[in-house]
C-alpha cells in the first residue's frame, strides 16, 4: 500500500494554520477570527509599509486594546507553542530512529532533569530562567556523552544507562532544592516543571526560533542515514555511513532543540513520544517524510493542547503539560499493550 507523502505534509501545514487561528480567538477577551486576521495583517502591512515607504493599505476599525491582546499576548504564545511542539516531536523522532527504541523520547538521556535543575536554581536566585535552564540542560548532555564515550565510540546501551544515572542524580539535587525553597519559589518551580506557554514573549519566540530552526534542519540532513541505520550498524557501515558521526550529530541537535524548547516552556511530556509513533503508523519508517510529518504534527498537538488550557480558563492556568499527559498516558499504555501482543505473537 502506498504511503501518503507530500499530500499529507501539505494537509498538516494547513492544520497548523487552522489550529493556530482557532487558538488566537480563544481567551478572556472576545476577539473574532476576522478581527484577529485583520490585526495581524494590519501589523504586517505596517511593517512592510515602513520598509517600502508606502504606508499601510488596511483601515484600523477595531478597538485599540485588541491590538495588544493579539500581538503582545496571544500571537507569541501560539508561535512558541508551534516551535516547542515541533522541536519535541522532531527530537523524539530522531532519538527513536537513532536508538531503534520505540519508547525513546527527547528526555531519555537526562535532558529534562538538567533543565529542571537549571530552572530551580534560576527561580531561587531570581535570575533569568531560560538562560540557566538551557545551560544546565546542555551541560547535562555533555556529561552524559563523555561518560558514555569509549574511545571514539558511544555505545547506545552505555549512553542510555549514563543518561538514567545522571538524570536521577540531577533530579535528587532538584528535589533537595524543592525541600529548602520557600512557599513562593516552591510553587513557581513546580509550575515550571509541569510545562506552560502562558508567559510567552516575543523575545522567547525569537531566541527559540533561531535554535530550533537550525537544529531541525540539521536533523533533517540525517534522514537518509537514520533510514540506513534501521538495518543495523554493520549494514549501515557497509553502505558507507559514518555511524559515530551520525550519532554525534543526532544527539547534539536533538539536545539543542529539546533544551531550547524546555528552557522556555518547562517540561512538557509525551509530545516527543506519541507523535512520532502516530506518524510512523501513517507514513511509515522513512525519515525523509517521517521527520517533517512529526514536526508539523507536534506543533498541531501542542497548540491544540494549549487551546484546551485556554478554554478551561481557570484563574490559575492549568499547565499544558497536564493536558498532554491526559492524551499521552492512555496512548502510551496502548503502545505497551500492542508491543506486548506483538512479542507474544
Amino acid at each position: 500500500m502506498k504511503r501518503p507523502g507530500k499530500s499529507l505534509l501539505l494537509l498538516l501545514m494547513l492544520l497548523v494554520a487552522l489550529v493556530s487561528g482557532i487558538n488566537l480567538t480563544i481567551g478572556s477577551s472576545d476577539v473574532s477570527a476576522i478581527t484577529t486576521l485583520k490585526i495581524i495583517l494590519y501589523s504586517l502591512a505596517g511593517k512592510i509599509g515602513e520598509i517600502a515607504g508606502t504606508g499601510t493599505w488596511i483601515t484600523h476599525t477595531w478597538e485599540e486594546k485588541y491590538d495588544s491582546v493579539i500581538l503582545l499576548y496571544r500571537l507569541p504564545r501560539v508561535l512558541l507553542g508551534i516551535l516547542v511542539g515541533a522541536a519535541l516531536a522532531t527530537a523524539g523522532c530522531s532519538m527513536q530512529g537513532l536508538l531503534k527504541n520505540p519508547m525513546a523520547d527527547p528526555y531519555i538521556i537526562g535532558m529534562s532533569a538538567g533543565a529542571s535543575l537549571g530552572a530551580a536554581i534560576a527561580i531561587i536566585l531570581q535570575v533569568p530562567v531560560q538562560i540557566l535552564s538551557f545551560g544546565v540542560a546542555a551541560l547535562s548532555i555533555l556529561v552524559v556523552y563523555n561518560i558514555s564515550r569509549i574511545g571514539e565510540k558511544v555505545p547506545t546501551e552505555t549512553l542510555l544507562l549514563a543518561g538514567v544515572a545522571v538524570g536521577f542524580f540531577l533530579s535528587a539535587i532538584t528535589t533537595f532544592l524543592l525541600f529548602v525553597a520557600d512557599a513562593h519559589n516552591l510553587k513557581l518551580i513546580i509550575y515550571w516543571m509541569m510545562g506552560s506557554l502562558a508567559t510567552s514573549t516575543w523575545f522567547e519566540v525569537q531566541i527559540t526560533f533561531a535554535m530550533v530552526a537550525i537544529g531541525i534542519l540539521m536533523l533533517y540532513r540525517q534522514s537518509w542515514n537514520l533510514n540506513v541505520m534501521l538495518l543495523g550498524e554493520e549494514q549501515a557501515h557497509c553502505m558507507g555511513v559514518d555511524i559515530e558521526n551520525v550519532k554525534k550529530h543526532t544527539l547534539v541537535f536533538s539536545s539543542l532543540v529539546t533544551a531550547a524548547a524546555v528552557s522556555v516552556s518547562g517540561v512538557i511530556g509525551f509530545v516527543g513520544l506519541i507523535i512520532p509513533h502516530i506518524m510512523r503508523i501513517l507514513v511509515g519508517p522513512d525519515h525523509r517524510i517521517l521527520l517533517p510529518a512529526s514536526t508539523l504534527t507536534g506543533a498541531i498537538f501542542l497548540v491544540l493542547s494549549d487551546s484546551i488550557v485556554k478554554i478551561i480558563g481557570t484563574e490559575n492556568p492549568i499547565p499544558v503539560g497536564v493536558i498532554t499527559a491526559f492524551f499521552g498516558v492512555p496512548f502510551f499504555i496502548y503502545l505497551l499493550r500492542k508491543r506486548r501482543e506483538g512479542i507474544s505473537a
